[in-house]
């Protein structure tokens, strides 16, 4: 049996496959220190888990409107008020079965075939998948670690064509914590004024885990007439510490959000009725839950940022956002192989060395379309994180 050229054309999302393997391996006995997964590793605050357990003793467990219950659809609309200072009807707000659901229904609603995608890179393992499976040609730009990891404004202009009908942005970003200033974005918004036919897709996940103080700002706060075809991507998964509740949303014009939800109708339909009331006592709770977890990826952020750049070979800058550290580790790799440790100079060589001799699970950078480097999560304890710099250090001495 031939299976089609549709999922002929992807692959297995990276990082969980680095996270499965890592997890096997512990099965039978290693002794691996995971830093594959983004995800936090701090429990979801009991409001939530009550809100939850309290809508299964309710009887709340039937299916729900395919794009989200009425009133989790209104604390959407009251988050980006009061978050982000943008007014949102109901209607053009949907709620999915996690962020990338929402990022997949997209893809599906606006992309055709021969349509382009702009990326810059790194970026997050599924965009260009998704888009491919959209049957659309992902753009990727190189935005390496000596610009920041953040797509120039020249670098964007240039990579429009008459074709392009998607730009992804991801502020702070996954794998490499690069948060984009208001500057920054309005500089990005000039450019995408010139080009009307381009829609913008925000992906504002890790909007609430701020590293540097900054107050978080999206493309739309920096030029507000892009608004008629914006897409703002965000989710529970990071800021509430609910990977696996399941619950993305997102807000943009009616007819986008009305193209995906018919979509979601013939996939999944609902969202998780239980999962949709613990995302609504989320938005509407206290949202002091956030800070002591906020807390502790800064200090990990500091401390692996730090022994990174006393690792010979790696070279790591700080981060705005998120919880993962990328490091550059082009010098360290080509070290490596021409000492004939690794076979192949290559991030993959790299993670695999790490993995075999260190017991040290990391993703490798070509995941996120960056040869030469590679993501670590420091959503672990600071017990793992200082464990696993000092195998890496070894390993690569």
């Amino acid at each position: 049996m031939e299976l089609s050229q549709r999922v002929q054309a992807i692959k297995e999302s990276p990082t969980l496959a680095v996270t499965a393997r890592a997890a096997k391996l512990k099965a039978e006995g290693r002794d691996i220190i995971g830093l594959g997964a983004g995800e936090p590793d701090f429990d979801t605050p009991q409001h939530i888990k009550d809100a939850a357990i309290a809508a299964i003793n309710n009887g709340f467990t039937k299916y729900t409107p395919v794009g989200g219950i009425p009133s989790l659809k209104n604390a959407i609309a009251a988050k980006f008020k009061r978050d982000n200072g943008l007014d949102y009807s109901v209607g053009e707000i949907i709620v999915g079965v996690g962020g990338k659901q929402c990022i997949f229904n997209l893809a599906l609603a606006v992309l055709n075939p021969g349509d382009e995608v702009i990326i810059p890179a790194p970026f997050w393992v599924s965009y260009a998948d998704i888009a491919r499976v959209a049957e659309a040609k992902p753009v990727i730009v190189s935005c390496g670690i000596e610009q920041g990891f953040k797509i120039s404004p020249a670098q964007l202009n240039a990579a429009i064509t008459a074709k392009t009908k998607l730009f992804i942005i991801n502020s702070p970003s996954n794998p490499t914590g690069a948060v984009y200033s208001l500057a920054e974005l309005k500089a990005l918004g000039e450019v995408l004024r010139k080009h009307p036919h381009v829609l913008i897709a925000t992906d504002d996940m890790y909007e609430h885990v701020n590293l540097a103080g900054a107050a978080f700002s999206n493309i739309l706060n920096a030029a507000p007439g892009l608004r008629d075809r914006t897409v703002v991507l965000n989710g529970v998964s990071k800021a509430y510490s609910m990977t696996g509740w399941r619950i993305g949303y997102a807000a943009g014009p009616e007819k986008i959000i009305k193209a995906m939800e018919i979509l979601q109708s013939q996939s999944t339909s609902n969202p998780t009725s239980i999962s949709q009331v613990a995302a609504q006592a989320a938005l509407d709770g206290d949202q002091a839950c956030i800070t002591p977890m906020v807390t502790a990826f800064r200090e990990r952020h500091d401390f692996v940022v730090r022994r990174f750049n006393e690792i010979s070979g790696l070279t790591c800058i700080k981060a705005g956002g998120a919880f993962y550290a990328f490091p550059d580790a082009r010098v360290a790799i080509a070290d490596l192989h021409r000492r004939g440790i690794i076979a192949e100079a290559t991030d993959l060589a790299l993670s695999e060395y790490l993995l075999e001799k260190a017991g040290v699970a990391v993703v490798p950078g070509s995941a996120f379309g960056a040869e030469g480097y590679f993501r670590i999560s420091f959503a672990t304890s600071m017990a793992n994180l200082e464990s696993a710099l000092e195998r890496i250090q070894t390993a690569l001495a």
